[in-house]
């Protein structure tokens, strides 16, 4: 955890602010009780009232410090919380993009998600419920110990074992029957997700398929096992609560026997030592009152317990995320060199684990066309990312001349991202430096022109909901565009018809295959039938089968 706290950004300096004026609203409230028990007590025997004025005045400044300084904590612990949140997750995705582009590929959207989303905020939660009130619950306890010294020894050392008891035995004990809670819910949560964004993503091909129910039954098994483990901890969790409340009452009885004690006369406080006599009725209210507030900053430890153990577990699964990303070199946002490049594949095995299909050998010259077609699940996206360099090859190599992969060729997926944001900013997304001349001209050649011109704002024109704004076909026009305006010369598209009628498809794929990216390399995938395009196709038809690439 400590180590997520530096990747965050958060270090000590940040933390300085918050846990002092948490600590300061406690000791107020800690103040406010010891000085009300002195001035219940005094008022009680009736002394003019100017006598009582510097303690009302106190009880007064120390009620309205209390919730002062606590409004001003909960502000500076959000506020540093939120500012880490957000280093993090700016830190999470340099890595991820300068990383190994193979691991983050190989990992499943649901995951990625948690991990830069949920994960990221409990970290954040883990300080602002876990940390701060630990080292506020720290120094409060302390301090009232101290004053309890100054009234009676036996008193202090009767609390300050049942603060132990309940700021550090029984979070201890919540937060190890919640270990494997965190660790099972957030698992049933990753499987909750997956779920639940194939049904947002892939609704209408779900429902054709009749798949949906399953799905749907997936999320409810996946729900049942986060209920599941969110009620295994309880009983642990239950006990650490109930140990609060019985060493409060045990330090409040054990204070009230020792003041009668003192009162009785028996030594063992400075009071009696001072008067010469019992205990009096201010020091018995401070002996009786004192540990009902200072067992205020220790009650909610046990919650605390729980989201550091949260925050911990989700600091692991990040710090997981980030040293995977970087098991190769790290590298720089590459330079695309738009020099037109020959793509060679000498003996390519392509996979996970198992290669998928025979050895591959392709020589494609600059501005040559490949489409290559197979059912869904054969290995035609896994092929397209090995070809891009993004997977490593399990055997074989694949190369271009005069360049790198890096620079010469760009993957473009088939469930790329549209932003909730203008069309201009959709397109920048592959080049920044795109003019809007050059964005007018892909889109006209991609056969948007007519949509954008009905835009009232054109290429401002704020594309609300994301990819909800745009038509199935608009969609991959949209994305097609991109790919114009990247300048890589190697293009490499997945399932560019996706989604579209066959008739409207094979114009797409006529247009790809045609004069549309010009000198540039375009491979293609696609499970649709292409025998209408004239483009050179390679066949995949099941793991382990021969290719066939016709002319």
């Amino acid at each position: 955890m400590i180590a997520a706290l530096k990747f965050t950004g958060m270090r000590g300096r940040a933390l300085v602010a918050p846990i002092l004026l948490g600590a300061a609203g406690a000791l107020s409230a800690l103040g406010l009780a010891a000085v009300s028990a002195w001035l219940i007590t005094r008022a009680w025997q009736m002394p003019p009232v100017l006598w009582l004025s510097v303690a009302v005045t106190a009880v007064r400044a120390l009620g309205i410090s209390r919730g002062v300084f606590r409004y001003l904590e909960r502000l500076a612990t959000h506020d540093a919380a939120l500012r880490a949140m957000a280093d993090a997750r700016t830190r999470v995705y340099r890595a991820l993009s300068r990383g190994s582009a193979g691991y983050t590929v190989a990992l499943r959207q649901s995951e990625l998600m948690s991990r830069t989303a949920d994960d990221v905020d409990e970290i954040g939660n883990a300080v602002i419920r876990g940390l701060i009130p630990m080292t506020v619950g720290a120094v409060t306890s302390i301090a009232a110990v101290i004053i309890m010294a100054f009234v009676s020894i036996p008193a202090a050392v009767v609390l300050a074992v049942a603060l132990l008891i309940s700021g550090v035995l029984a979070p201890w004990i919540a937060a190890r029957g919640a270990s494997r809670k965190v660790a099972d819910a957030a698992r049933a949560r990753e499987d909750a997700a997956e779920a639940a964004s194939s049904l947002l993503w892939h609704g209408p091909e779900l429902a054709v398929a009749r798949a949906r129910q399953r799905v749907l039954n997936a999320v409810h098994d996946a729900d049942r096992r986060t209920e599941r483990a969110e009620d295994t901890g309880m009983r642990w969790q239950a006990a650490a609560q109930a140990m609060t409340p019985l060493s409060l009452a045990a330090s409040v009885v054990a204070a009230a026997i020792i003041a009668v004690q003192l009162a009785s006369g028996l030594p063992g406080s400075l009071a009696d030592v001072s008067s010469g006599a019992g205990i009096t009725p201010m020091v018995f209210g401070i002996l009786v009152l004192l540990p009902l507030s200072s067992f205020e900053s220790t009650a909610p430890l046990t919650e605390a317990s729980i989201a550091w153990e949260s925050g911990r577990q989700a600091a692991r699964r990040v710090l997981a995320l980030v040293d995977g990303a970087k098991s190769d070199v790290s590298q720089d946002d590459p330079i695309v060199d738009p020099t037109p490049v020959k793509l060679v594949a000498n003996q390519l095995a392509w996979g996970w684990s198992e290669p998928l299909g025979t050895p591959l050998n392709l020589d494609l010259a600059p501005g040559s066309r490949l489409v290559v077609v197979g059912p869904s699940g054969i290995g035609k996206s896994t092929l397209l990312m090995t070809l891009a360099g993004l997977i490593p090859p399990l055997s074989g190599t694949v190369d271009v001349s005069g360049g790198s992969l890096r620079e010469s060729v760009c993957f473009f997926a088939d469930d790329a991202h549209i932003f909730s944001t203008t069309v201009r900013e959709n397109l920048r997304v592959v080049r920044g430096d795109a003019s809007d001349e050059e964005m007018l001209v892909a889109l006209e050649k991609v056969g948007l022109s007519e949509w954008l011109g009905k835009l009232p704002a054109g290429l401002d024109e704020k594309l609300t909901g994301g990819e909800s704004a745009l038509s199935g076909g608009q969609r991959r026009r949209l994305l097609l565009a991109r790919a114009l305006l990247h300048r890589a010369p190697v293009v490499l598209l997945d399932e560019p018809t996706e989604h579209l009628d066959a008739a409207d498809a094979q114009r797409l794929m006529a247009l790809i295959c045609g004069d549309l990216f010009g000198d540039r390399t375009v491979v293609a995938v696609t499970h649709q039938d292409v025998s209408g395009v004239k483009v050179p196709a390679l066949g995949l038809h099941s793991p382990g089968a021969a290719h066939a690439l016709p002319v």
